[in-house]
């Protein structure tokens, strides 16, 4: 067994596709229109579907935004450096909601950025865990 991929529903594809590939620095791998039933489905991710965990961004055409819940956490992305990372996604327009910086009770360097639709993006960085 493997993990595919993670579902997050977003209310803008267009805004989200520009922060997942520009900001973040994943590629679009696929995009599914479905007239019929009113939704889009837009695969990225930093490899391919057959070898990688990649996102799937799943627009439904008649809503514009949703509630997060309390049961989601975050998503997680190794980085080199998380210091270099917070500052290439704010000078990319990104948002930065917890500056790099050794965890809490740890020594792991971690910093969180956000979304366009509010959702949380861990960066771990790489040999501090």
């Amino acid at each position: 067994m493997r993990l595919l991929h993670t579902m997050l529903r977003v209310g803008n594809l267009d805004r989200s596709l520009a922060f997942y590939t520009e900001v973040m620095g994943m590629r679009l791998l696929r995009r599914n229109d479905f007239p019929d039933g009113r939704f889009t489905l837009a695969f990225v991710g930093y490899g391919e579907e057959d070898s990688s965990t990649v996102l799937e961004l799943t627009h439904n055409w008649d809503t514009e935004s949703y509630e997060i819940g309390t049961a989601f956490g975050h998503l997680a992305v190794e980085v080199d450096d998380a210091y270099a990372a917070c500052d290439a996604v704010r000078a990319k327009g990104g948002k930065v909601v917890r500056e790099a910086g050794p965890m809490k009770h740890g020594t792991t360097v971690i910093a969180f950025v956000e979304d366009p639709d509010g959702y949380k993006i861990e960066f771990i960085q790489k040999g501090t865990r």
